[in-house]
């Protein structure tokens, strides 16, 4: 664990992730710590840099020397942003955590590049069981004998405060494991920390951001409990009327918590919307090559036909469904009449296509870097009608299947539609030109020389400067 000192406050952080990595900063809700947000840690940290922070009065970090108030923990973690990053962040926060950095974005939102939060408290008007059960011991441990009484109540009758805190905090049918629920009640419970979390429940209150969210333009995921009994489910509300830019979306089986509750379907979300490597990072860790040669190949995409409007985090998250492939000079990546569930986008080289007419070979097409080949095989896995092999520099290509494709789609909608109405659109471009080249035959113009060439079945010279027409694959 590290410690920062920021205007004379000391925060508690633990790091993760190689420091030349992006940074995510990761906050914590009332009653906690660090560990709140632990399940996302290990994944996140195969792309960034992770802080995730003790705030003030919390976890091993002292108070503050005054009233802890949420614009005041929105100020110190932009401090903490200018001191240990050269960019905007991605933010990650839970329940008051989420208050921060929404507040925390509406102030400086050129730190914050996206967030992802979770059962964030908006209006700041937690639930009635929340009021009428715990306020009145929280503003008892505003004062020092309160203090002490609750820690010794606490200390006597842990099952009957357990039991009696469980289903504000949990779905009846929560997959939390007993190991992660102790741990997050003895956050709960730690001593010393009654007069920050009186302090932070009025502070809650007070920043109701009710009507302010419309003017946030920082892109969001926004995770809620659908049984969750602390903070209510209106506060989802208001996230849909009022951000725009927010990705709602609301789990069952899951409370408060439901990064511990249901985390792979969680991760899985989470993983889609920030561009993380696979679906399941965090059983099957990446090395710096690893994810060196994803972000090469992400931005790859960005002139390649596939990834055309694409962000960098959906540009991320195709690249590492894609296979890369390495062919020498001449070899065979696809043959005609062999089963296609592939599509192939061109990333160095050259890729020919080859037909058959009248006995002969005839080439069809080189395609260059960027270009994609394909498309008909992975949407109908039909048997492929040329065969395409490597130029004469040899190629590297991406290869999708259609299981990667069909995956994509279901876990991010958004992107899955993306990528069909990209291939679509590649397509179509091709048939149009297929279709103007006849109609210039039609009427009688003289074909363009190299059209020519490739009608005889003679091979381009390879600095003819001339390009092919486009085969529909």
């Amino acid at each position: 664990m590290s410690v920062y000192v920021v205007n004379g406050q000391a925060i508690h952080v633990v790091e993760e992730g190689p420091p030349q990595y992006q940074t995510a900063l990761l906050v914590h809700g009332w009653c906690s710590s660090w560990y709140a947000l632990s399940p996302l840690l290990g994944m996140l940290s195969q792309r960034f840099h992770c802080l995730a922070v003790d705030l003030p009065g919390y976890g091993k970090s002292p108070p503050f020397p005054h009233r802890a108030t949420i614009p005041a923990y929105a100020d110190l973690l932009a401090e903490l942003i200018r001191q240990t990053s050269e960019g905007p962040v991605v933010y990650v926060g839970h329940s008051m955590g989420g208050m921060i950095g929404l507040t925390l974005a509406l102030k400086y939102p050129m730190l914050i590049e996206r967030m992802v939060l979770i059962d964030p408290t908006v209006t700041g008007k937690l639930s009635t069981f929340i009021n009428l059960f715990v306020s009145p011991v929280t503003m008892l441990e505003r004062f020092g004998l309160g203090q002490w009484i609750v820690w010794l109540v606490e200390r006597m009758f842990v099952g009957i405060t357990d039991r009696l805190m469980r289903p504000a905090s949990f779905a009846e049918r929560s997959g939390i494991t007993e190991r992660d629920y102790l741990r997050l009640r003895e956050d709960a419970r730690r001593p010393g920390q009654g007069r920050v979390r009186a302090e932070c429940f009025l502070a809650m209150r007070e920043n109701d951001l009710t009507g302010r969210l419309k003017a946030l333009h920082v892109p969001g995921l926004v995770l809620f409990g659908a049984e969750d009994n602390t903070v209510p489910l209106r506060d989802a509300g208001v996230v849909a009327d009022e951000w725009a830019e927010a990705d709602l979306r609301i789990l069952p089986k899951a409370g408060h918590w439901p990064h511990f509750e249901r985390p792979d379907p969680v991760r899985r979300l989470v993983a889609a919307y920030l561009g993380l490597p696979r679906s399941s990072p965090w059983l099957l860790p990446l090395g710096p090559q690893e994810v060196t040669r994803l972000e090469a190949a992400a931005r790859f995409l960005q002139r390649a036909d596939l990834g055309r409007g694409l962000n960098e985090a959906q540009r991320m998250r195709l690249a590492s469904r894609l296979e890369v492939r390495r062919l020498t000079p001449g070899s065979v990546l696809a043959r005609r009449g062999a089963p296609g569930d592939e599509l192939f986008i061109v990333w160095e080289g050259t890729v020919e296509v080859w037909a058959e007419e009248d006995s002969r070979r005839i080439r069809l097409a080189v395609l260059p870097p960027g270009r994609m080949t394909g498309e008909f095989a992975v949407l109908d896995q039909e048997p492929r009608t040329a065969d395409l092999l490597a130029g004469p520099e040899g190629a590297t290509v991406l290869a999708l299947s259609r299981k990667q494709l069909l995956a994509l789609a279901e876990e991010d909608a958004v992107l899955g539609s993306r990528l069909l109405l990209n291939l679509a659109m590649a397509m179509s471009q091709r048939a149009r030109y297929i279709l103007w080249q006849l109609e210039q035959e039609r009427e009688g113009k003289h074909r363009r020389p190299h059209y020519d060439f490739l009608l005889a079945g003679e091979t381009l010279p390879a600095a003819d400067g001339l390009q092919p027409p486009k085969a529909v694959m």
